[in-house]
């Protein structure tokens, strides 16, 4: 049985060049896993006070990454730190499955996760890091580290499109393999 992994973009803009390097990581997976997009741009945000009843958005999100085998972040730096869209996901995701039971767990406590970002000069690697630091605090289980960072050039904002190199497509293919084989 094929593992499923859910990918999440941590950028909602259309020509996202992390959602661009998704594809590009999906296509490198292949046949090997069932790939799958997480939609989440209708999340509220986070907020004790609308916790319960679980809004329904939040409901739809926890099943999908309840059902996966692992999750792959594609993510952009936000002045050097976690996108908010990110961040209140993960904010929701990190909340008990039973209202104020903590020891009920959660919708992505040990499962695998791994990171890859595309951005400027500092090839996403605060967020990285900073993403590695919360994602173990929520009992993640983090594969490869602090994951695969892409340093765009001037040519990828002038024109929307992410190319990688051939160094930086052998590295997301070991990514992928490292992540696909962690048991």
């Amino acid at each position: 049985m094929k593992k499923k992994i859910v990918f999440i973009v941590g950028s909602l803009r259309k020509k996202s060049f992390n959602r661009q390097l998704a594809e590009k990581c999906a296509e490198i997976i292949g046949e090997r896993a069932e790939v799958s997009f997480l939609e989440y741009a209708d999340m509220p945000f986070m907020n004790q006070n609308a916790e319960n009843p679980v809004p329904t958005a939040v409901f739809r999100v926890r099943e999908v990454v309840q059902d996966a085998d692992g999750i792959w972040i594609f993510t952009p730096e936000y002045n050097a730190a976690i996108p908010g869209v990110l961040k209140n996901l993960f904010d929701w995701l990190s909340r008990p499955l039973v209202a104020g039971n903590f020891s009920s767990g959660t919708a992505v406590m040990g499962k695998k996760v791994t990171i890859s970002g595309a951005g400027g000069k500092n090839a996403t690697r605060s967020v990285r890091a900073d993403l590695k630091k919360l994602l173990e605090f929520m009992r993640m289980e983090v594969i490869f580290g602090e994951g695969t960072g892409i340093a765009l050039d001037g040519s990828a904002f002038a024109n929307d499109v992410l190319s990688l190199s051939g160094e930086s497509t052998a590295e997301l293919a070991k990514q992928a393999d490292a992540f696909l084989g962690a048991e």
